[in-house]
């Protein structure tokens, strides 16, 4: 983990980070020198030709020097598999040998352009070796290109998030191809926005089964802080449904990103009603739109035994779930369905008064229902820990994450901390300074497992409502996810309290991925659980 110091300067790379792309490199070079080599010992007999000898000698000096740099590589493979992560001891020599890599850089160059101007002279020689030369000058030009280079290089640095695309009813996997109608249809809806040719409607038609006559308004209209939304009669479950848009572009993450609390002038009767702030205005938008603009009234004049169903993604999950808080005064009926919200949204009075009338559905290890400024402080702690504690060379977490991510499996069979007895042997420091983490500092305690203190604009926020949580039985890989099965289980608020580390963490998020394992759990009804811990629930699940 600490950089390495060339040149006289630290690097944004580690000696443990030189593992694959130098085995990359140095598998090349393997196959060139045996290519080289076969060429020669098939070939030396027809060199006595005018030139041979330079061609010979070339041959000779080619075959030594990629030798030498294979030898050289294999080193710098095997000294970067050494050591742990904060441990550098063991890979001091690695600056060396990247010197003497670097220095043999040049007789290389050198050599192949002594052998390009010698196989310009049309050297008049057997074909095969002027042949395999000149591949051999194209080769190693190609090595040295810039895009090669970082590629293969022992310098070569990688580059190392997603959001969740919410769907407003939840019901999609992706967009599907809007129908033919979509471009010659009269609108029978308010619409608002740049639906151009009425396409992205088309879609929704496709994805939820409505009709044209059971929408009432849909809005395209996306800024800081005013999300899209739609309002639709459902006739089957005869509700009146506000669907909330998540994260989808730029502006939603900007509103994302306002994770500051924010007091609420609300009328539910209680007390300390503060919230997400950008979220909290989304919802306000969308508040405003829905009372000043008469849309429910109009929703409620067609179908005024329809009782309200508010639903979201995402960040349109933590909209619906204030919208719905501050609509229930005037709504007694009013259920909220939160898909995948985030975790810091609501104050602690406004989360238990949630319960009433919201459900959450949470997915695996999802990151966003976890997601808060205390527990992104945790996390940063947790890692930090985890890396200081670290008793297994990078290469190999990273081959282990490989396989885990492809073919599942559990991750505790790799263990990554050591014995507290252990500890002692991190002493080196950490990125030119001495580790905080092996030296103890009031700044990274390790005395206990509870979140970051946040300064007073960012308290400690909960999600809304009662949570269902989806788990999978069983492990798969990215590749088997078709096969899983889930179950749903009522779940604490507290199981959300930590960022969950691990390969589905962003996939699970997805709101395809969520409505498959969705069906998994209606397909087999044996796996609901009704009746939530700790007594009965004035929600009703539908």
């Amino acid at each position: 983990m600490p950089g390495m110091v060339l040149f006289g300067r630290r690097w944004a790379i580690a000696s443990d980070d030189l593992v694959f792309p130098g085995f990359f490199e140095l598998s090349l070079r393997v196959v060139w020198w045996i290519g080289i080599l076969t060429l020669y010992l098939l070939h030396r007999g027809k060199l006595d030709c005018a030139g041979g000898v330079l061609l010979s000698s070339y041959l000779i000096v080619l075959i030594v020097l990629l030798a030498v740099i294979i030898c050289t590589l294999t080193a710098i493979v095997c000294v970067s598999m050494k050591g742990t992560i904060c441990n550098p001891g063991p890979r001091k020599s690695m600056a060396k040998l990247l010197y003497i890599r670097l220095a043999l850089f040049l007789p290389e160059m050198g050599w192949a352009s002594l052998g390009a101007a010698w196989i310009a002279d049309d050297i008049q020689c057997d074909k095969t070796v002027v042949n395999g030369i000149i591949a051999t000058v194209v080769v190693r030009t190609q090595i040295w290109s810039p895009a090669t280079l970082r590629r293969a290089s022992p310098f070569s640095i990688s580059n190392r998030t997603t959001s969740g695309t919410a769907r407003s009813l939840m019901r999609s996997s992706a967009i599907p191809q809007a129908p033919p109608s979509c471009r010659t249809r009269t609108a029978e809806y308010d619409l608002v926005g740049g639906d151009q040719l009425s396409c992205h409607f088309g879609s929704i038609l496709q994805t939820t089964g409505l009709q044209y006559r059971d929408f009432i308004h849909i809005s395209f209209h996306d800024k800081v802080y005013e999300l899209p939304f739609l309002v639709a009669l459902d006739h089957r479950k005869e509700s009146v449904v506000v669907a909330v848009r998540g994260t989808m572009s730029l502006q939603d993450i900007l509103t994302d990103l306002s994770a500051e609390s924010e007091d609420l002038n609300l009328d539910c009767g209680v007390q300390d009603c503060s919230a997400h702030k950008g979220i909290s205005q989304a919802a306000r938008y969308v508040y405003q739109r829905l009372i000043n603009d008469g849309i429910l009234s109009q929703a409620f004049s067609i179908a005024p035994e329809y009782r309200l169903v508010v639903v979201g993604h995402s960040l349109g999950a933590g909209a619906a779930a204030l919208l719905a808080i501050m609509l229930r005064s005037s709504y007694p009926q009013l259920r909220c369905y939160a898909f995948s919200p985030p975790r810091g949204l609501l104050s602690k009075s406004l989360y238990e008064h949630s319960k009433n009338f919201t459900v959450s559905l949470v997915l695996g290890k999802d990151i966003i229902p976890r997601l808060s400024v205390t527990n992104l402080g945790d996390l940063k702690k947790r890692i930090l820990r985890v890396i200081a504690h670290c008793d297994k060379p990078k290469y190999k977490i990273l081959l282990r994450g490989c396989w885990y991510e492809l073919f599942g499996g559990d991750p505790d069979n790799l263990p990554t901390e050591l014995d507290g007895g252990a500890q002692g042997h991190l002493t080196q420091p950490l990125l030119g300074e001495q580790s905080l983490l092996t030296h103890g500092s009031p700044t990274y305690s390790f005395s206990s497992d509870s979140p970051l203190e946040s300064p007073a604009k960012y308290p400690h926020l909960y999600p809304p409502g009662r949570i269902i949580h989806l788990e999978e039985e069983g492990t798969s890989g990215r590749f088997c996810r078709a096969a899983a099965r889930y179950s749903a289980r009522w779940a604490h608020e507290s199981q959300f309290g930590k960022i969950l580390i691990g390969p589905k963490m962003l996939t699970d998020h997805m709101p395809d991925v969520l409505m498959k394992a969705l069906d998994s759990v209606v397909s087999d009804r044996a796996a609901y659980v009704f009746c939530p811990p700790g007594g009965g629930s004035n929600v009703d699940v539908v």
